[in-house]
């Protein structure tokens, strides 16, 4: 099982390896509209494990990110840790 944290509530929530992780991250305070990656009000900051999400996709790459920002609908976790700093 794979762990997303909130780094500033310390809450943990555990997903599935390969999971997507949209219920974890809104149980940590993300905001969610779309889901689709289409309106970034799911951006987050990747404060570590950024190398245990999914790729980003074509939708996050038109958006003016900083490398260590993502789209939560669009992240699924692999393995491992990773913590997020809610917007």
């Amino acid at each position: 099982m794979a762990k997303l944290v909130n780094s500033e509530t310390r809450q943990e929530i555990e997903v599935k390896d390969g999971d997507s992780i949209i219920k974890a991250a809104e149980q940590l305070g993300v905001i969610f509209a779309c889901q689709d990656g289409m309106c970034t009000s799911c951006q987050m900051e990747v404060t570590e494990g950024m190398n245990n999400l999914s790729e980003p996709t074509e939708n996050e790459k038109e958006f003016s990110m900083k490398p260590s920002e993502r789209l939560a609908c669009q992240c699924k976790i692999k393995k491992g840790l990773v913590k997020i700093k809610v917007y």
